[in-house]
Order: C-alpha cells, then structure tokens, then sequence
C-alpha cells in the first residue's frame, strides 16, 4: 500500500530527529568539536585553532547528562592528570566553556612566587629559550607584546609556557591547598589568562573532557582581523 504525503512527511521527520538525537549523543559521551576564542593558552592553542575534546577521557556519561545539571558517569570518574588540558563550564558561570591546564590536583598545595609555580613546595621545571619561532606565528593582538617563552614539565606533559617583560600583577600567588573534588587550572600564556589564580577551583563536575588535537586552524575575517589559515597547526597534538 502506497504512503501518503503525510506518511512520508513523518517518516523522514522521524529519520532526521533519529540521526540528529544519535549525533548529539554521540557528542555529549564520546567526542565534542570546540573552537578557541582567546589567546589564554597561546603557544599551545592559537586563537582559531578548533579541537577535538575527548568526552570519555575520565570516565563514561550518561548522554546529555552534561547539558543541565552534573553529569551521571556510568563508570567511576578518573581524576584528570597533572598537565592534561582540559575543557570545563566556567564555574562563574556554566554556560561559558573554558580551556586551561590542569596545575593542582586534589589535595596539592599551589603557591607562585615571582613566576615560579610550585606545586607542594617543589617548582615545575621550566627551561626558558629563544621563542622566535612561535612569534612569528602568534597572533596579531599579542604580537607587540615582549614575551619570554619557557619549556615546562607539568606532571607528565612537556608543553610551552610565555610571560611578559612588561606586567607583574600575575607574578605571586599565596600557597593555597586544593580542596577535594577540585581542581587549580592555569592558562599557557600566563599573563594573559583568567584562571585559578582569580576565581579559585574547577569542580569535578564541571569538568568536560581532555584537549586531544588540533583538526583545523584559521582566523575569520572580523573587523580589521585578515583570514588568516594555519595548515601546519592542523593535527597538532596537545601535550
């Protein structure tokens, strides 16, 4: 028996919010596409970059379960690692998504002092070195800026980090225990980031999923901004 036009018209309406209701599913548990506005974890990200989030790094969720209210895990939460890069709701406000480094995990001590993070009273090693390289590829609105750029050991990652010549307010931070559940996240770009040095902790539960990869990378146009295409950024692993 032939459908009618209005069988038809259901049924491919009930196709397409099958396949739509499957992709975000397939978001909220596994992997989320995100693009990086601010240049807060500039070398690492650039102001463009989009990446690829790990949804399932630290553990399974019940899909959807993120979008409103802390999310369900179906197995255990897996705590974060010292270094890993991470994506979470602002805590300040939660319908902002952040990205940032874990620094301090539950139960550390973080203080800074004079630029030098230390994390239970032992700095992380940094080694600083000729950033020239990557400020010829940085980002026009920090270009003016006169940074110096430190190799860094941040648990197991190995990663850059770069602050100003020029401003000091960042530079000390009191020592401070991580309480449980939470988490002490810092910018790359040191100077120009707002992290747990202003507003406090990440809560667990406001944790998204781990940084995996860069999969494409370009500015758009905007205002004076030019198109600006970075091809070489693109599968650029986030250490």
């Amino acid at each position: 028996m032939e459908m009618t036009r209005k069988q038809k018209i259901v049924k491919e309406v009930k196709s397409i919010s099958l396949i739509i209701l499957v992709v975000f599913a397939f978001r909220s548990t596994f992997f989320e596409p995100f693009k990086i506005p601010s240049g807060s974890m500039i070398p690492t990200l650039m102001i463009g970059d989009f990446i690829l989030v790990n949804k399932f790094a630290y553990g399974f969720k019940v899909p959807y379960s993120d979008l409103f209210w802390d999310p369900v895990y179906i197995s255990s939460f897996s705590s974060p690692k010292r270094g890993d890069v991470i994506v979470f709701k602002f805590p300040k406000d939660p319908s902002f998504n952040y990205i940032k480094r874990v620094i301090g995990l539950p139960g550390d001590s973080v203080e800074v002092v004079d630029n030098v993070v230390y994390i239970n009273d032992k700095p992380i090693k940094t080694e600083e070195f000729n950033g020239s390289d990557v400020m010829a590829d940085m980002d026009d609105a920090f270009k003016d800026h006169d940074f110096l750029f430190f190799k860094a050991a941040t648990g197991e990652h190995k990663h850059v980090i770069q602050y100003t010549k020029t401003r000091y307010m960042h530079q000390q931070y009191p020592k401070t225990q991580i309480p449980e559940g939470k988490y002490f996240v810092m910018g790359d770009n040191r100077d120009f980031s707002s992290d747990s040095r202003f507003w406090r902790f990440v809560p667990q539960e406001n944790i998204k999923g781990r940084a995996m990869f860069v999969w494409f990378s370009m500015i758009f146009p905007f205002g004076e901004h030019p198109v600006r295409f970075r091809p070489h950024r693109i599968g650029t692993a986030l250490n």
